[in-house]
């Protein structure tokens, strides 16, 4: 076994022995989380002095089939990498996880650190640092605020009942194994590049979605269907999601994003979780998940990005949706996040977009699965419920009510939705509209199937 994956598998191990010591004090003490690394530290000394110390053997047969030339011992091992890339882990991780005062343990195996509110991670950002979370905005005309809203029921971390504190935001803690799991520590926490879709050309994003183009958009709301889709591949993910977008679809392309997802490789389960993305450069250098790097700036106490989602819809039974709404504050300028009806969870500064800074030129609904092939055949990663739209309601996922802000800030129908499926064989849609839902579609389905191989 090579080094790194002796060490890969001995983290894993120390990470659980850690949780349990959280799991047993759930404000547990710097000590002991120190006790723990330090212990990590200690194998990967060994390690590296017990490797540089035997050198392998290899016959001249087998070093020409690996590289039709010997290797040295550089080549095959090179001791400092490993201590190098774990130092740059630790520091990542210190610099996204901030000092909590108070952790909350989740049901799933979570942390959820209580952050005041100022030190979140947007405020690393060279033109946030040392401000404040901005007062509420001006709400879209039309919209239905309602009384109070249960959100602690959205998530499972509020399962037994615990909250931030007033000033604080809750922060899902990011650990080793997450970042371990990237193909690197720059590209942690960041999609893959890729282009929205605006035609029915393929590549190893699958898409089911409803759009609008053609005018200046300021916001959309939707009211998401949430479900547990199976991911095949740890490497790959499933969606369903809302993308304010604007830009030529090139490098300078800006979306900001907002839904539910699985992803195996992001999370380490297949829980249903809720995000955000944004970017300014088309997914290249700028942009991430949720709070992990500078620039969304979050405001609510008792949301956590990221987190997973309860209850979720199941086949023939209960139906469970969330309501999104992204708009432009006109009096800012600044790009704000509301969840169900009059929950604000925060907001995406204006500066942090080049095309973005002024309006949207196209809105975007629906869901999104990663295929990578794996065996050379269509990955079986389930889109929304994993069944085909035709299913209709209580089977097939949905969007309904949607709408779009527009230029007067104002929260009007849709009247020219368009749908579109990659590859309809594989996951489908099919639109409609009626008093109650007004727009809407059923869309998603099961990937690898008879009639896509």
């Amino acid at each position: 076994m090579e080094s790194w994956d002796v060490f890969r598998s001995y983290s894993r191990r120390r990470q659980h022995q850690c949780r349990q010591i959280r799991r047993k004090y759930k404000d547990y003490s710097n000590m002991e989380l120190k006790c723990c690394l330090m212990k990590m530290i200690g194998f990967v000394v060994f390690l590296l002095v017990s490797s540089s110390l035997v050198s392998p053997v290899q016959s001249t047969s087998e070093t020409s089939i690996v590289n039709d030339k010997p290797r040295n011992e550089t080549q095959s091992f090179r001791p400092g990498d490993e201590v190098q890339r774990l130092t740059r882990i630790r520091q990542h991780l210190k610099k996204i996880n901030k000092t909590p005062i108070k952790t909350i343990q989740s049901v799933d195996g979570d942390l959820i650190d209580c952050v005041l509110a100022h030190q979140q991670p947007a405020f690393d950002h060279p033109m946030l640092r040392g401000q404040k979370p901005l007062e509420e905005p001006e709400r879209p005309k039309g919209h239905e605020r309602e009384g109070k809203i249960y959100e602690e029921s959205f998530q499972l971390w509020h399962v037994e009942g615990e909250e931030c504190p007033i000033g604080t935001i809750p922060i899902r803690r990011t650990n080793e194994e997450e970042i371990l799991r990237a193909s690197s520590i720059k590209r942690f926490g960041r999609k893959r590049r890729k282009f929205v879709r605006r035609d029915s050309s393929s590549s190893d994003h699958e898409h089911a979605v409803g759009y609008v183009s053609g005018q200046q958009y300021y916001g959309a709301k939707a009211s998401i269907n949430v479900w547990s889709p199976k991911v095949a591949n740890p490497y790959e993910f499933s969606l369903s999601q809302m993308w304010v977008i604007s830009g030529s679809f090139g490098d300078d392309l800006n979306t900001i994003e907002a839904g539910w997802q699985v992803s195996p490789e992001l999370y380490g389960d297949n829980y249903p979780r809720f995000f955000t993305y944004w970017t300014s450069d088309a997914y290249q250098a700028t942009g991430c998940y949720n709070l992990l790097c500078s620039g969304f700036v979050q405001t609510n106490n008792r949301i956590a990005i990221g987190a997973a989602i309860s209850p979720t819809s199941s086949y023939k039974g209960g139906q469970f949706d969330i309501s999104l709404l992204i708009w432009k504050d006109p009096k800012h300028g600044n790009w704000w996040l509301e969840f169900g009806s009059g929950v604000l969870v925060g907001y995406w500064p204006s500066f942090l977009f080049t095309h973005l800074r002024d309006h949207a030129s196209m809105v975007q609904f629906g869901g999104e699965v990663v295929n990578s092939r794996a065996g050379g055949f269509h990955t079986s990663s389930q889109m929304g419920s994993g069944h085909f739209s035709g299913e209709g309601f209580g089977k097939a996922s949905y969007f309904r009510n949607l709408q779009i802000v527009d230029w007067g800030n104002s929260l009007i129908s849709l009247s020219n939705l368009k749908v579109l499926a990659d590859h309809p064989n594989c996951y489908d849609i099919r639109g409609g509209i009626n008093n109650v839902w007004g727009n809407y579609f059923y869309y998603g389905g099961p990937g690898r199937n008879v009639r896509c191989p």
